[in-house]
């Protein structure tokens, strides 16, 4: 028992000493840390759509307002309201009895008056010859040429008087100036009207269909600086086409034409107001049935302008940090460089670089979290989103698309 423990607290000491003398060796030489990855694109300049979108809303091609011309006492209403109707279509009987009666009477004046034309001319015929007879005296020819001429001023004076109930009475019957669909009635069977002042009804055409946008001044002065450094070219502002977008999402399937732009800002915002014409087929159908109306908000993305050498990058590379944008950079060196950017509008999944890149560099996209200012990285191109999952949320500083 006494042999057997001796053993093995020699054995103990033995290991206890072998150990000592191996730390007593040299230290083993760490293996060098690899280079971190990264994923990079190559700027390359291209020519891409510019398309801006601004908000806008709806408006009918023409709206008329429907007043009565004459006086009077409301008999008879021929439509519906809220249905489309056409130009011609019957609206509005005002009791014509009175006006009748007027034109009557006026076109009666008219004959009496042409009946005293006609005695006063045979006068004037009759003592003309007796005055070189010495038949009648001067006075007599004088006066005869007077009543001549207070006939013809009265007949004048009737015929104008017709022609005013001929108006007054053919207005009694209040007919549609456009086609288009007809608003709520103001006035009923019964109501007394006054001439030129009592608003109806409304008639809106809307076939084609009118979208208001504002423009800011920001945008305006922005865009002639890029247009006069030849960043941007356009056709003729007048050949500018629009895509109308509903506020569901819903994009209108036909597109508008730019027709109008104001000729100055508005002081109260800014803004220059500019006008597209929609085509709007469906506005002639059944209500329910088209998909404009007026008064409707909409956005308006502008088709024509075209961005030559853009510079865009994904929007997954761009960082934010305190002083604003920025990216990394891989130098010819292989070190990564952040880099301050003017990231200005979005294309798609891309951010447009205004300023802080040049063609042929390369700009980090994959593998943020690895690397800092200064050091080496491998470089490999970048292999999509589909290959490299779930780093979308280890990059706390990138902005996902």
């Amino acid at each position: 028992m006494n042999l057997s423990r001796s053993i093995i607290v020699q054995s103990s000491v033995g290991m206890i000493l072998a150990f000592f003398a191996g730390c007593g060796g040299k230290p083993p030489t760490p293996s060098p840390q690899p280079m971190p990855e990264v994923e990079v694109i190559t700027v390359t300049p291209r020519t891409v759509p510019d398309e801006p979108e601004f908000i806008g809303r709806t408006e009918a091609f023409r709206p008329v307002e429907i007043r009565a011309q004459i006086t009077g006492i409301i008999q008879k209403i021929f439509f519906t309201e809220g249905r489309n109707i056409r130009r011609g279509d019957k609206l509005y009987l005002i009791d014509p009895v009175p006006f009748r009666a007027a034109y009557l009477s006026a076109k009666g004046r008219v004959a009496q008056a042409q009946a005293r034309l006609l005695q006063a001319e045979q006068d004037v015929a009759r003592v003309k010859p007796l005055l070189e007879e010495q038949a009648v005296s001067r006075k007599d020819v004088d006066d005869a040429v007077a009543q001549d001429l207070a006939a013809r001023a009265t007949l004048e004076s009737a015929q104008s008087d017709l022609v005013k109930a001929e108006f007054d009475m053919g207005n009694t019957l209040i007919t549609a100036p456009v086609s288009g669909r007809i608003g709520r009635s103001r006035y009923y069977e019964g109501r007394l009207i006054s001439a030129q002042t009592d608003l109806l009804t409304t008639i809106d055409q809307l076939d084609p269909m009118y979208v208001n946008i504002s423009v800011p001044e920001s945008y305006l002065l922005r865009r002639r600086r890029e247009l006069a450094e030849h960043k941007v070219a356009r056709p003729d502002i007048f050949q500018l086409r629009g895509v109308m977008t509903f506020s569901d999402g819903t994009i209108y399937p036909q597109e508008g034409v730019l027709d109008f732009a104001d000729v100055g800002l508005r002081t109260e915002t800014g803004m220059l107001q500019g006008r597209f014409v929609f085509p709007n087929p469906e506005g002639n159908l059944s209500p329910g049935q088209s998909y404009v109306y007026p008064g409707q908000f909409v956005k308006v993305r502008l088709k024509g302008y075209i961005r030559t050498d853009a510079i865009l990058i994904p929007q997954r590379a761009v960082q934010h940090g305190p002083k604003g944008a920025f990216v990394y950079v891989v130098g010819k060196d292989g070190k990564a460089e952040q880099r301050p950017i003017d990231a200005t509008i979005w294309y798609g999944d891309e951010w447009l670089i205004d300023q802080g890149l040049q063609p042929g560099e390369q700009v980090v996209v994959e593998g943020f979290y690895r690397i800092q200012p200064g050091i080496q990285v491998n470089a490999i191109p970048y292999r999509g989103t589909d290959s490299s999952p779930g780093k979308k949320n280890e990059e706390p500083g990138g902005q996902t698309s």
